[in-house]
């Protein structure tokens, strides 16, 4: 009969492993730092290798402590979705969904009740962050990020790509400064969303401006905000002209909410698009299953309806390609 290892002393070792420190390790756990590292030195005598180099300053893992990591990790993982799964209201399947604040508001949100249609047995929670959440730490089943698709130890499905362009609200063409070529655009306000520095290559006013003829419109002035679906809320509101993402303005402009003035379009760096991201191990899990179906289907009905042009004789939009850059990520 195989002997089985100390369940605290694991839990121990993969808050060590983590943090790399047995001290903020205790704090986690609210043990003193002297219980971690009797814990290891325990699973080291067990297990008959050594887990940490350690020296006065630094805590490494070893080739052997970075293998048992991985696992225990995964493991505990597993333990704690399947415990959240059983805590949910009526045993009900319950599915975790992570993704960012603009693309919840402006795309997801909108479509989840025809999901709850197909599968109306489960309940879903949607945890908006700015940033990809560990999946096993806090404890989420699937998500849709923005990025290159680079997400160690997860499978990353691309889902569509990202063209931006100015979108404003039908009573803006009617103001007494109308919106006829693009140097119109020096007598209103522009909406920016303000990236990090590392992020300057994806598409912005100053960008649009000179690929659209009009570089002397002053790109930088103008209202600024830190999400996509702040700039959207104030576009809608008449508070200025902003620079829509195609995925993110395409339930208003079909639902005749924003207008686009002009037709041109900047088509963001190729590396970039939308991805559905999830642990490999779940790939075949019923849950994780129906719910990549359903994001598929919706995304073909995303693509179907930005071909469609808006109004009747409407010209489809020119669309410009702008520099690779590197952009880890963003709201979305």
């Amino acid at each position: 009969m195989t002997r089985l290892v100390n369940l605290a002393a694991l839990r121990g070792f993969e808050a060590a492993s983590r943090h790399l420190s047995f001290t903020r390790a205790a704090a986690e756990l609210n043990v003193t730092p002297a219980a971690i590292s009797h814990a290891i030195r325990e699973l080291e005598l067990d297990l008959k290798v050594k887990l940490f180099e350690r020296s006065s300053r630094v805590v490494r893992l070893t080739a052997a402590g970075e293998t048992l990591a991985r696992a225990v990790a995964e493991g505990l993982g597993t333990i704690t979705r399947a415990v959240q799964r059983l805590r949910s209201v009526d045993g009900r399947p319950k599915l975790v969904v992570t993704t960012s604040p603009s693309l919840a508001a402006k795309w997801l949100v909108p479509r989840l009740d025809r999901f709850l249609e197909r599968h109306p047995e489960v309940d879903v929670r949607i945890d908006v962050a700015p940033r990809l959440l560990d999946f096993a730490e806090d404890a989420v089943d699937i998500g849709i990020r923005f990025g290159v698709g680079d997400y160690p130890g997860l499978i990353a499905e691309r889902l569509f790509e990202e063209s931006v362009f100015p979108v404003c609200c039908p009573q803006l063409l009617k103001s007494k400064r109308p919106l006829r070529q693009p140097r119109d655009l020096r007598h209103h306000t522009l909406i920016h969303i303000e990236w990090d520095a590392q992020w300057a290559t994806w598409p912005n006013w100053a960008m649009w401006l000179r690929a659209a003829g009009a570089p002397e419109v002053d790109a930088t002035r103008g209202l600024h905000f830190g999400q996509t679906s702040l700039a959207l809320q104030a576009a809608l509101d008449g508070q200025g002209i902003a620079l829509g993402d195609s995925t993110l303005v395409a339930d208003d402009l079909a639902a005749g909410r924003l207008v686009r003035p002009f037709p041109m379009a900047l088509k963001g760096p190729a590396q970039f698009a939308y991805h559905l991201v999830h642990a490999p191990q779940r790939a075949e899990e019923p849950l994780i299953k129906a719910f990549r179906r359903w994001i598929l289907d919706e995304v073909s009905s995303t693509r179907l309806a930005e071909k469609t042009p808006p109004e009747a004789g409407e010209n489809a939009a020119q669309e410009q390609g702008v520099p690779r850059g590197r952009k880890p990520g963003r709201d979305g």
